[in-house]
This record gives C-alpha cells, structure tokens and sequence, in this order.
C-alpha cells in the first residue's frame, strides 16, 4: 500500500487530496496543527500527527510515525495580503520549511533504501507580472510579494534537491477554488455576499478592483493534478491552469445571476484601498506541458466553479 504525509491537511487542497488518496485505498497521514484541526473535517481513515512547519522536530517525528513513500506539502500562509502582514513569519513557512521537508526525505530515503517522493504545491504568483500571458513553467520568476518570494525560494529548492538525487517535483498552480474556500480569498468573498444580499441579509459587496484577469480552475481538479505529477515516472514541474482568464467583473456577475440577481452593479462598490497595485492585470495559465506528458485536463470550467460555490453559499445563507 503507498503511504502519504500531506501538510496543510485541513485546507482545501488537503482536504480534499486525503479524501482522493483515502479513495485509491493509500495509507494516509496528515501533519495537523491543533489549532487546525477542524477546518476541514478528514477521513476517520487518515493518521493524524500533531506538528508544525516551522517544528523541525516535529516534521521529522512524523516522517517517521508515517514511513511515507510521497510528502505533499501543501501547508503555509496562502495569503498575498496576510504575507505583507507577516513577512518574516511567511519566508519561515513557506519558503525555509520546504528545506526541512526536503533534506528528512533525503535522510529518509538513504536510511529506509526507498524512494521518497516530495511534491511541493507551488503557485502561478512566482511569476513576473510583466510577463505576457500565457504563463508556463519557462516564464521569468518575478515575485511581487512575500508569499510570491518565499514560493519562488521553495521552487528553487526543489530544482536543487533534484539535482542531489530526492524525486523532487511541483506543481505550480493557478487559482483554483471551490466552497472550502475561507471568505478571506475574493471568489468566495464574492459567493458569500452574493448569497447574503440574495438572502436579504447585506445589501453591499465592496471590492477592490473589478478588472483583475485571473484563470480559475476547480480545487478537486487541482489535486488530481498534484497526484499525477507526484506519481509521474521522473522528477518535473508543471503548471496547472484551465487556459482561460476571467475577470473579477466576470466572476461577480455571474455569481449574482446564478443567485437571480441581474442589476447587480447597485450592489457592488469599490475600495481602492483592497487592490494590490503589484499584481498582474492578468494571469493566465498554459498546462499543455501536464497534458501532454500526464494527460491531464481540467473538468470543470469557470461556470462550473461559480455556480457551485455560489449555490454552496445561497444554501448556506438560507439555512
């Protein structure tokens, strides 16, 4: 039986990748943070063991406890703006961790004489924004914030341990959403007050700028992704994407009509102060590398993702 440790096993990339390796009958252990625990509620089948990314000693007690054949480390600060709030807390854990990560699967692997596969969750945001759509795994790194630099560290690191012999892989993803989604990220910032102006309850969404072009994929899509290139027969990286950018004026309007709503600019109102002046206009994936070598395409599209979160929050609001 493979045997994974996911970090970041309460999120929702990890969430739903325990449930997907539960599935496939793989022997699945978490590194979860007690004060994580009940994000999102896993399988009764996953192993839980306590630790923390900037714990090396706890990290190394897991790979231990878990004996994994794959680590997906999809644990971090996943906020642009919360990075800005606490830089030096981000570079510790989503840049330095994956250090730690990467050298116990190397010890690892020299003790047990098994390879020990790393997948690193890495993100479109290392990219410079100056680059032309579409974005693959050869465009100029450019980070633009404290997440964007400690991700673009992280994926230095796993170019460099695969150089040292560790089947180091990532893959770099673009936006990808769904109802697990906390109400901190714009798409479900946008379904939750959608649902509650629906609902009568807010009669306001303020927004920073609606002309951000982003390329939106579907969560599950996302990690099934992740799985392929972890299992893949040698060490890459790939960008995942739908190849398709939408605007937030996009994303708005359709939530709102899924919701019934039509007329719905007399609803939303802009802050500058929520628009980040060092984003890209636009970023916009190309995945033909994964799908040619690995086969993979998304299933759903942009109207897909929408929809189902927005008819997650109007059932939520209602209830």
């Amino acid at each position: 039986m493979t045997s994974a440790l996911v970090t970041g096993a309460t999120g929702q990339d990890g969430s739903y990748l325990c449930e997907m390796l539960v599935d496939r009958g793989w022997d699945v252990h978490a590194v979860v943070r007690r004060a994580d625990e009940g994000e999102n509620p896993l399988p009764d089948a996953v192993e839980l063991h306590h630790g923390d990314l900037l714990d090396a000693a706890s990290l190394a007690k897991a790979v231990r406890g878990a004996s994994p054949d794959l680590i997906f480390n999809l644990g971090g600060i996943s906020s642009v703006g919360e990075s800005w709030r606490r830089p030096e807390l981000t570079a510790r854990v989503v840049g330095a961790a994956v250090a730690s990560i990467l050298d116990l699967a190397q010890r690892a692997q020299d003790e047990a004489g098994k390879q020990v596969r790393v997948l690193q969750a890495s993100s479109s945001q290392i990219f410079d924004p100056a680059a032309p759509p579409p974005q693959n795994e050869t465009s100029p790194i450019g980070p633009t914030s404290p997440y964007a630099a400690s991700k673009s560290f992280a994926q230095q690191l796993i170019q460099l341990y695969r150089g040292r012999g560790v089947f180091a892989c990532s893959a770099i993803l673009f936006n990808h959403e769904s109802p697990r989604r906390p109400t901190t990220f714009v798409t479900r910032k946008i379904t939750a007050g959608v649902a509650q102006i629906a609902n009568g309850r807010a009669s306001t969404l303020s927004l920073g700028s609606l002309d951000v072009f982003r390329d939106w994929g579907w969560a599950p899509d996302y990690v099934d992704a992740m799985i392929r290139i972890a299992m893949a027969d040698t060490p890459d990286d790939f960008v995942v994407a739908t190849g398709e950018s939408h605007s937030i004026r996009e994303f708005v309007a359709e939530s709102f009509r899924i919701a019934g709503i039509t007329d719905w600019e007399r609803f939303v109102s802009v802050d500058d102060a929520m628009s980040r002046p060092g984003d890209a206009v636009e970023m916009r994936g190309d995945a033909s590398k994964i799908r040619e070598r690995l086969g993979w395409q998304p299933e759903h599209r942009f109207h897909d993702v929408v929809a189902a979160m927005t008819r997650h929050d109007l059932e939520l609001a209602s209830s």
